[in-house]
């Protein structure tokens, strides 16, 4: 199949390029912008990439197309051209808005045996049953070698192909859209991989400085402009070629952009001109540790308007607090009152002093205009399980009891939660960092900087898994066969997660959630039901009373008290 695109690339940098296609070089003329353009159509199946010449170096290389969407040979290989059409489907699917809705985070390598869409595909009708009503795919786009998280992602506009390319993809979320279930993807905009980065090469995609991850993204200096449309179309591309539901935008706070019209609100309007045209709404959901609200406020009261961000703040809360840790940036929680807040205002810091930041840091919401629907919130991510020195998650360390309590709070709260995979059933297998670099320096020199990061933050270094090690990778993945305690904790999930919808507990206005608490002991009254929850190892009688609804231990519940077992919960009837 032949489109009516011919072969075009953005390449101010060198002196000369070329269209190296099928095994023949051919000559590009140069057009304005630092276009270089061919009269040659592009063919489905055709092989390609760009040969760039610098004169004054004296060098030549032959490198993949940064606009690629196929990648056969990995990320240092030709780019693949091909056939955009699909088969679509999901001509009923209307969408979902996020108010409402269930998030559920997966790695598509390690979430089934299989690691592919198809391996995805197959948990549709087990996610549907659970309650889940949107699935996030950590990053899918290219990287080098054949196992990472997907934040070393390099070709921005193309699919992995070991999950299934792009095909693979618009199968899963056809899948997934007549299974009732919205598809979000995580895009990572902030920085590069290092593995098969070639962009810069081409023109400057970047523009010095750090984020810590890689060099920071060219998005409001010199020559960004086609900066911004590179990100732009590849958002327009997900939402409109591949009906993808909305986009988890990662580490926003690492986005260089003083500029009066930022990125940000630019993907705000893309989103909602889509959202408009076909009728189907999309989602833009940011991750930032700035506790800033003007990410998530209306642009007409000078926000950018997003649709929600991730919130930290009641994860190091509710973590601190059942684990006992309290070490590194959970210093300044770990009791009933550093949950209560958050749970009432979804910041812990509103400008208030950030021990381990040694300064003070966030801002206080507008309670009576913000929803509470925008902001997402988990008792574990990718992150919080991943960045642990063994990947260890929760439920290696806690009993059922706590693991199902904090379930309980997350979902009996008026916030858009969100599961990470596994922790439904209470999986022991650890989700370690892993990735397999091609280049043997970037493996070592990806190892020693985590071991230096987590001694900085007190962990024992010694203990950490190898990142490029097979096994690493291989130990991360699911295993689905359940043990007694586990098909235990995930009738309890599956229960709680009723519940909420039949409770109302997605209610989303925050000013009127009660919240309140004693020493041991933390109520959230939402919706048409009151969460009581003992956070201690002893029983403890709570000043609030009512019919119960539901628990996961034996309660004694009285019309104005109700005394809960160790790390036990009530959901009452208000």
């Amino acid at each position: 199949m032949q489109t009516s695109r011919n072969y075009r690339v953005w390449a101010p940098f060198p002196d000369d390029v070329r269209l190296r296609l099928n095994g023949t070089t051919h000559p590009l003329r140069r057009g304005e912008g630092g276009w270089w353009e061919s009269d040659i159509g592009i063919e489905a199946g055709a092989r390609y990439g760009f040969e760039l010449h610098d004169a004054e170096d004296g060098w030549s290389k032959t490198l993949p197309d940064p606009r690629s969407a196929s990648q056969p040979d990995g990320v240092h290989g030709l780019s693949e051209a091909v056939d955009t059409s699909f088969g679509w489907r999901d001509d009923a699917w209307t969408g979902r808005i996020l108010p409402g809705s269930v998030l559920y985070e997966l790695h598509v390598g390690t979430f089934t045996p299989a690691g592919t869409f198809r391996g995805v595909i197959d948990k549709l009708d087990y996610l549907r049953d659970l309650g889940i009503t949107a699935i996030e795919l950590m990053p899918v786009q290219p990287f080098g070698g054949d196992r990472n998280w997907g934040y070393d992602g390099v070709l921005w506009h193309a699919v992995h192909e070991g999950y299934g390319g792009p095909t693979g993809l618009k199968e899963l979320i056809d899948a997934a859209h007549r299974a009732g279930i919205a598809v979000y993807l995580d895009v990572v905009y902030n920085h590069f991989g290092p593995d098969g980065n070639y962009n810069g090469m081409f023109g400057p995609y970047t523009s010095g400085g750090s984020t810590g991850w890689g060099e920071v993204v060219n998005v409001a200096g010199y020559d960004s402009d086609e900066v911004r449309a590179y990100i732009l179309d590849a958002a327009r591309q997900w939402f409109s070629e591949f009906h993808v539901d909305g986009l988890r935008l990662d580490a926003v706070h690492s986005l260089d952009d003083p500029s009066a019209f930022p990125l940000l609100e630019l993907l705000v309007v893309l989103a909602q001109e889509i959202s408009s045209t076909t009728g189907i709404p999309r989602t833009l959901i940011a991750e930032s540790d700035l506790n800033d609200p003007k990410l998530i406020m209306e642009r007409s009261a000078g926000g950018y308007g997003l649709d929600a961000q991730w919130v930290d703040d009641i994860h190091h809360a509710l973590h601190a607090l059942v684990s006992g840790e309290t070490h590194g940036y959970y210093s300044d929680f770990g009791t009933t009152g550093a949950l209560a807040k958050t749970l009432e205002e979804a910041f812990y810091h509103t400008q208030d002093p950030s021990s381990f930041r040694g300064r003070r840091h966030g801002r206080w919401i507008r309670r009576d205009v913000t929803p509470a629907s925008r902001f997402v919130t988990y008792t574990t991510t990718h992150d919080q399980t991943g960045n642990r020195a063994t990947g260890d998650r929760p439920s290696v360390n806690l009993t059922p009891e706590q693991q199902v309590l904090k379930a309980a709070v997350i979902y009996s709260s008026p916030y858009t939660p969100m599961l990470f995979m596994g922790e439904e059933f209470g999986a022991t297998t650890p989700f370690a960092f892993f990735s397999s670099h091609t280049d043997p320096e970037l493996n070592r020199l990806t190892s020693e900087g985590r071991k230096r990061e987590f001694a900085r933050l007190g962990w024992d270094a010694d203990t950490i898994p190898e990142p490029a090690a097979p096994e690493t990778f291989d130990a991360s993945r699911l295993q689905w066969s359940f043990s007694v305690d586990q098909r235990r904790i995930l009738g309890a999930y599956r229960t709680l997660l009723k519940l909420r919808r039949e409770y109302g507990l997605s209610q989303s206005d925050l000013l009127t959630v009660e919240v309140d608490h004693g020493e041991q002991w933390v109520s959230m009254a939402n919706g048409h039901a009151r969460l009581v929850a003992n956070f201690g190892d002893t029983p403890v009688e709570v000043p609030h009373g009512g019919r119960l609804i539901y628990s996961f231990t034996s309660p004694e519940v009285g019309d104005n008290s109700t005394l809960l077992d160790p790390w036990g919960f009530a959901l009452l009837s208000r």
